[in-house]
């Protein structure tokens, strides 16, 4: 079979995210959320390069199942994915980070359908290198990247696939547990308004798990988590320059019962100001005070099946993972 293709899909001036873009984006991003109550930071920012190399370092935590969980049922059902879907299958997948996870899919269906083309949607140039290069062995794959943001790319994968071509989004990680619940719905709602009959979505979702197992998941001894979370910090200095003290704030992961989901926060250690002049503000924090940095929700398999219907999809197979509780979902659309 041929070897990977490694390729973007239209010019980064049609298509991508300029770095100008991006820095412009989350510098509105910052200033809005950093002037709201609570303060907040969307969780997208943390995979700058040093970030996803500390998340890279979180999945081989004995303190954080997750990434090992969706792995597992990854492997054990990439066959039994492959031939439910195949022939004529295209695959994109939204996040794409390093690619790892996907493979084996990727040369299940390789082997069943001969060649296939992959699309990687990324916000982050540097995940879509790696990804690239992790996949470069995977016989059979033509991989296209894309910098863009998830609807963006969905949309122009739309305009480009074949007719009688079948797409099969990849959404892993548990991503959907960084959405509201009720944003999580309305995303899924827009997935599958760029999905065809017989195209299909593949959902991971972290399950609901002893609160003790989750927060130290979420602040592991060794601190990589609360260094990953920093570095949130530390990337606005570098790209906004602001003069934030990271010395000054400290990790903080809490459980909320009600919404059922981990929420990281990053408390300010005393009373400061800081600037960041790429954003054009001042921000002022008092002792105690704390930024929302991410959520992740958890889920039961049953919401998970109600979540298909809702968004207009059927559940044709859901998967769990024994030793860490987690979901992998194959909604189709028919």
């Amino acid at each position: 079979m041929p070897a990977t293709l490694v390729t973007p899909l239209v010019t980064p001036q049609a298509a991508c995210l300029t770095t100008a873009t991006v820095i412009e984006q989350f510098a509105t991003d910052v200033r809005e959320g950093l002037r709201t109550f609570p303060k907040k930071l969307s969780a997208k920012y943390f995979y700058d390069e040093i970030g996803s190399a500390l998340f890279d370092v979180i999945t081989l935590l004995p303190e954080y199942g997750l990434t090992r969980a969706d792995e597992r049922l990854l492997r054990r059902n990439a066959e039994t994915l492959a031939l439910r879907l195949t022939p004529d299958l295209i695959v994109a997948e939204l996040g794409s980070g390093s690619g790892r996870k996907t493979k084996p899919i990727l040369r299940a269906i390789s082997e069943l359908q001969g060649p296939l083309t992959y699309y990687a949607i990324d916000g982050s140039l540097s995940a879509l290198e790696r990804c690239s290069h992790e996949l470069a062995g995977v016989p059979g794959a033509q991989v296209r990247t894309l910098q863009c943001f998830y609807e963006e790319g969905l949309e122009r994968i739309a305009e480009y696939r074949s007719r009688g071509e079948r797409l099969l989004v990849l959404f892993l990680g548990s991503s959907i547990g960084n959405f509201e619940r009720d944003e999580a719905a309305a995303f899924l709602a827009q997935i599958r308004r760029y999905l065809q009959p017989g195209d299909a979505l593949l959902l991971g979702a972290d399950l609901v798990k002893p609160v003790p197992q989750l927060l130290e998941a979420y602040d592991d001894p060794p601190g990589v988590t609360a260094a990953f979370n920093l570095n949130l910090l530390a990337r606005i200095n570098r790209e906004l320059g602001a003069d934030f003290d990271l010395r000054n704030f400290s990790h903080e992961a809490r459980w909320c019962a009600s919404e059922r989901r981990i929420e990281m926060h990053l408390r300010s250690l005393t009373s400061q100001a800081v600037s960041i002049p790429g954003a054009e503000c001042r921000v002022s924090f008092e002792q105690g005070e704390t930024i929302w940095t991410e959520s992740s929700h958890k889920f039961t398999p049953s919401e998970l099946s109600q979540m298909a219907v809702q968004a207009g999809f059927i559940c044709e197979a859901q998967w769990i993972d024994q030793e860490w509780p987690f979901a992998e979902n194959l909604w189709v659309v028919e």
